[in-house]
């Protein structure tokens, strides 16, 4: 059993990346299928780009997987991109945890050859601004 603390512990490391992945809505009343890119992802969910809102809660599948396969979650969170509301980034939380995105060891310099998908340094990030 996991306990939660006020000061939660991440469990695994985001890796920012642009993943191609089928994302269907497991809801009937909320109906939902659309092609969407995976920008960040860990082994217990991922953020990806999705041009509709979905209702956090929401159940849904993820498919045509990297490493093969499916994997299924629920929406976390959904927050617009931009102020002209056509893109939303949708949060993942799985229902089961692994490597579901075939991301090889990012510290083998042949394994990035490998993979066939952007991988995006961290050290180069810069801090967003305050308003």
């Amino acid at each position: 059993m996991e306990v939660l603390t006020s000061k939660a512990v991440r469990r695994s490391t985001r890796l920012r990346v642009e993943i191609p992945v089928n994302v269907t809505s497991l809801d009937r009343m909320r109906p939902f299928g659309e092609k969407c890119v995976a920008l960040v992802v860990s082994s217990q969910g991922c953020g990806f780009r999705s041009s509709r809102a979905l209702p956090v809660g929401t159940p849904i599948l993820l498919n045509e997987l990297p490493a093969g396969g499916s994997v299924t979650g629920r929406v976390a969170n959904c927050l617009p991109l931009g102020k002209a509301g056509t893109h939303f980034l949708i949060g993942a939380s799985l229902y089961t945890h692994g490597n579901f995105w075939g991301i090889p060891n990012p510290q083998m310099e042949s394994s990035r050859q490998a993979w066939p998908y952007n991988m995006f340094s961290t050290s180069a990030e810069v801090p967003l601004a305050k308003k």
